[in-house]
């Protein structure tokens, strides 16, 4: 890729003659921060965009590509951050979607079902060709979104933040899988903040900065401090300020919870714990073992088949969200963009999705009226929040969807902080974050634990979880197998726990 030039509506530059070189069978690391330019680098590669200026050369060919389609053909292919799947197809009818029949309008599913597994086995990406999508680990699942691309002949695989939706247990074995795609002469473009999987897997590193590439350099000949000075001047990994913690009261207890998931199994079974003020406990488990019923039955959008949830003294258990909201509850999903945001909405109307119908963001003249909203009350708001969070945008009025994800991740946090919540429900808090904003949302987490509120932490990230967490539980198959104290934290024991390998004596 040469010279190349990307430009949005609003002045904003996202590619400013960047130059980009992938080798025959090599792991390339594509590294930067949010909003550096590097997905919308990738994107122009695949055909999802096209270059304002500049030039593409393939396997020795000038490339003008007008659609994924195009870029497929000329053995492309890419794995977004959000995987691209129908959840009620099986793996093998996922694969083949789009792709004309060798029997003409009948479907030869045996042929393509023979043709998987062999991939599969040839790349150590081992799936069941006849399981329905919504049966699979999120792990599984971005298997299948590499087969479809090997399938489809891929040679040059383009990978967006692979490792965000695994779990540490997994991260081991996909690197092992890109091994062998490199070996078997595949090229592979691996966009990602995590420098240590950088180190770990990459051949070469291509370091963008506000859409110009800054280097080009061979992983060996560089540590991690040198990459993210080159990221963003300076090298700020886990710089977070953590005293030791004073707790208060409980603020949540947690007695004996059964719930059962959507397909009438029991995904969370018996589990029990309390959450005090002034205290982080981690939530560490494998994606897929109960925590994401757990945190939806304590939010009151899911209701438990059996035990008590408490929150600040009052019984929570069957309530709707508003009223347990309304009690203290801040809750910061994992998917920022669906659970979290409205993309079209602006800014100013983001950050009073909690608030709206209340005083003074808006007023009932008589009950049976509307309500008013006061638009000068909410831009006051809203220009607060962009200050005191640091959220970089054109302004109050800009579309969330123009936010880039750190940035975005500070609006809802300014959203849910309002108020001073006594207890704060955080899923995946840095997934897809660069390192600055990553170090932003620990901090943020942290000041305020040591102000006084309890916070629920739900990562897969262990080493962010030691780094922050007063108390660890493991979960493993909707069971509680673990709950340490600091003097247990230790990466390889909790990695045991998640998976089911080993079991220690719950801490009172």
């Amino acid at each position: 890729m040469r010279g190349i030039v990307k430009r949005f509506p609003g002045g904003v530059v996202a590619n400013d003659l960047v130059d980009f070189e992938l080798e025959v069978g090599e792991v390339h690391g594509l590294l930067g921060e949010n909003g550096a330019g590097k997905t919308t680098l990738m994107n122009i590669l695949y055909g999802l965009y096209r270059p304002d200026e500049g030039s593409i050369e393939v396997f020795g060919q000038q490339a003008d590509f007008r659609s994924p389609t195009d870029a497929i053909r000329r053995g492309i292919g890419m794995v977004h951050q959000h995987f691209k799947l129908v959840s009620d197809m099986t793996v093998t009818e996922n694969v083949i979607l789009g792709l004309k029949s060798p029997r003409g309008f009948l479907t030869d599913l045996s042929s393509a079902e023979k043709r998987i597994q062999e991939l599969a086995e040839q790349h150590g990406l081992q799936v069941d060709p006849k399981t329905q999508i919504w049966q699979l680990a999120v792990g599984e699942r971005q298997r299948v979104e590499i087969l479809k691309a090997l399938y489809r002949e891929a040679r040059i695989l383009i990978l967006d933040e692979p490792t965000s939706v695994l779990a540490p247990t997994e991260i081991k074995g996909f690197f092992g899988s890109l091994r062998q795609l490199r070996d078997s002469g595949i090229s592979i473009v691996l966009i990602t903040h995590k420098l240590d999987e950088v180190m770990d897997v990459t051949d070469r590193v291509t370091v963008l900065r506000k859409g110009r590439r800054i280097a080009v350099e061979r992983t060996g000949a560089v540590n991690q401090e040198t990459i993210a000075h080159m990221m963003i001047g300076e090298y700020s990994q886990s710089r977070t300020n953590k005293t030791k913690a004073e707790f208060g009261p409980v603020i949540l207890s947690v007695r004996d919870l059964h719930v059962f998931d959507d397909r009438g199994v029991e995904a969370v079974r018996g589990v029990t714990f309390e959450i005090r003020n002034g205290e982080i406990l981690g939530i560490a488990g494998v994606s897929g073992n109960g925590q994401r019923e757990l945190v939806q039955t304590i939010l009151g959008l899911r209701r438990p088949s059996f035990g008590s949830l408490n929150l600040a003294g009052v019984e929570i258990t069957g309530m709707k969200p508003r009223e347990i909201l309304d009690l203290g509850l801040a809750y910061v999903p994992e998917n920022r963009n669906e659970d979290a945001s409205i993309a079209d909405f602006a800014v100013e109307e983001n950050l009073i999705l909690k608030d709206f119908n209340r005083s003074p963001i808006s007023r009932n003249l008589v009950s049976k009226i509307p309500i008013l909203l006061d638009n000068i009350e909410i831009r006051k708001r809203a220009e607060e929040a962009i200050r005191l969070f640091g959220i970089k945008t054109t302004g109050p009025s800009a579309k969330a969807r123009s936010l880039s994800g750190g940035n975005l991740q500070r609006l809802i946090l300014a959203r849910e902080l309002a108020g001073h919540p006594k207890l704060i429900v955080i899923s995946q808090p840095t997934r897809g974050l660069d390192i600055a904003a990553t170090e932003y949302v620990r901090n943020i987490l942290i000041e305020q634990r040591n102000s006084g509120a309890a916070i629920l932490l739900v990562d897969e990230d262990l080493n962010e979880l030691i780094a922050l967490s007063d108390r660890i539980a493991v979960i493993y198959k909707g069971e509680v197998v673990g709950l340490l104290e600091p003097n247990q934290f230790n990466s390889d024991q909790i990695g045991r726990l998640m998976t089911g390998v080993a079991k220690t004596q719950l801490a009172a």
